[in-house]
């Protein structure tokens, strides 16, 4: 007897799906796979609810809207504040929703790197995202330190991954603070942060996490890891909208510091208003706010997390993503390998996170034969084609499809067509 095809066991999956209600609450591009929700998710009606009500309050409330909005614009970020909280194993006093990625982890650095200290280092590494090196760049820039001297990252023995082995190794007695991704963008490695956080307490080092890539799909316990600090934006998998804003979190031992980068909001609130040009902190992250709230970046996160709290947290999310990743690699492994497809991420659950990476060494032009059939994936430069299928709204058909359709695409040469980069790029 023959095995079930590959879309007869995805429909069967997918009927035993106990998340799969939850795919109706979002807007899913007409006649399309869409695969990248690690780079934007998708819009849902409950953000759409959240953002159109925050627009209404504001042509009908005006100024008022910040006393008299539901909830009141002077809290929502604080109520989001205690959300979010929870997906990440913080007390919500630990966590401030403010600003973007890039914004929040300056002023984490700003407030919990010290120029003076005899330790000078920056450890990071070769992997992480664009923006990160840069802040950490300019950041040593500022505070009178050679970046090509201080800031120190380890390398990737394939290019792809990291060892946790080589980063405690350069943990040397001259590192002041680590940041590193709690998921590697490219290949979706997931880094035991509990294991490299207790190894850099040892050596007396401050670390921090990127999380842009995790949360809202992998399970955080920052508490129970003691993570020193951690920033992540929220348009990836929390699906906020593009641009949406960003958070923070600061573990209480580092309450007693001041902010680096002081701002109104960051005051106390029985204080805010009074305007007074010495800076009186608020408690705990609170403290990390610089300007007011952007409301409408806020509004859809609102309307996001709803969707999160209803299907139970992380921990289910977390499940069937493990589950449609895992079908998507096999279905590479029996469908593609001989075409010259392989799976470039960790196999392992513990080492995985929401995405898979397919290595081609025409993965450009596969891409955008892919988005020619109606799939929407993500290449990353220069062989990796990402496949991200979110828990929330995509399926195990979905899987199964892309898997096929991007058969057919090997089988008629379809990808031939399209110009190979190099000659995009000028």
């Amino acid at each position: 007897m023959r095995p079930p095809s590959p879309a007869l066991r995805a429909a069967d999956l997918d009927r035993a799906d106990p998340l799969a209600r939850f795919r109706a609450e979002f807007f899913l591009p007409p006649g399309q796979i869409y695969l990248d929700g690690n780079s934007l998710g998708l819009l849902s009606r409950r953000a759409e609810a959240s953002l159109l009500r925050a627009l209404d309050e504001w042509r009908t409330l005006g100024i008022n809207g910040w006393s008299d909005a539901t909830p009141p614009w002077l809290t929502l970020a604080d109520g989001l504040a205690a959300q979010l909280a929870a997906l990440v194993g913080a007390a919500p006093d630990e966590i401030a929703v403010t600003s973007s990625t890039t914004t929040n982890l300056h002023q984490l650095l700003a407030t919990l790197f010290d120029p003076a200290a005899p330790r000078k280092i920056i450890l990071a590494d070769s992997l992480n995202f664009a923006s990160d090196a840069h802040a950490l760049g300019s950041h040593l820039r500022q505070r009178g330190l050679d970046p090509a001297a201080h800031r120190r990252e380890v390398p990737s023995r394939d290019g792809r991954t990291l060892r946790e082995d080589d980063i405690i190794a350069a943990m040397t007695p001259d590192v002041q603070l680590a940041l590193l991704p709690a998921v590697l963008y490219v290949s979706g490695q997931l880094l035991d942060v509990g294991r490299v956080t207790r190894a850099a307490h040892a050596r007396g080092i401050v670390i921090g996490w990127d999380c842009s890539h995790s949360v809202g799909a992998v399970p955080h316990d920052f508490g129970r890891d003691g993570v020193d600090f951690a920033c992540w934006c929220s348009y990836k998998y929390l699906n906020a909208g593009p641009g949406a804003t960003g958070a923070l979190y600061l573990n209480r031992r580092h309450f007693a510091r001041a902010p680096g980068l002081a701002g109104w909001w960051g005051v106390r609130k029985d204080r805010r208003f009074a305007l007074a040009h010495e800076h009186e902190p608020a408690a705990g992250a609170e403290a990390l706010h610089i300007g007011t709230p952007h409301l409408l970046s806020l509004a859809p996160l609102q309307g996001a997390l709803e969707i999160f709290a209803e299907a139970g947290g992380v921990a289910p999310l977390r499940a069937k993503s493990l589950a449609l990743t895992s079908c998507f690699m096999e279905l590479i492994d029996t469908e593609l390998a001989e075409f010259g497809c392989s799976v470039a991420n960790p196999r392992e659950p513990e080492r995985s996170g929401g995405h898979v990476a397919l290595a081609h060494p025409d993965a450009w032009r596969l891409a955008q034969a892919l988005k020619a059939a109606g799939v929407i994936p993500d290449f990353r430069p220069p062989d990796i084609i990402r496949l991200a299928p979110t828990a929330l709204y995509n399926t195990f058909a979905d899987c199964a499809e892309t898997v096929a359709r991007l058969k057919q695409i090997f089988l008629t040469r379809a990808h031939e067509k399209f110009p190979a980069r190099r000659a995009l790029v000028t």
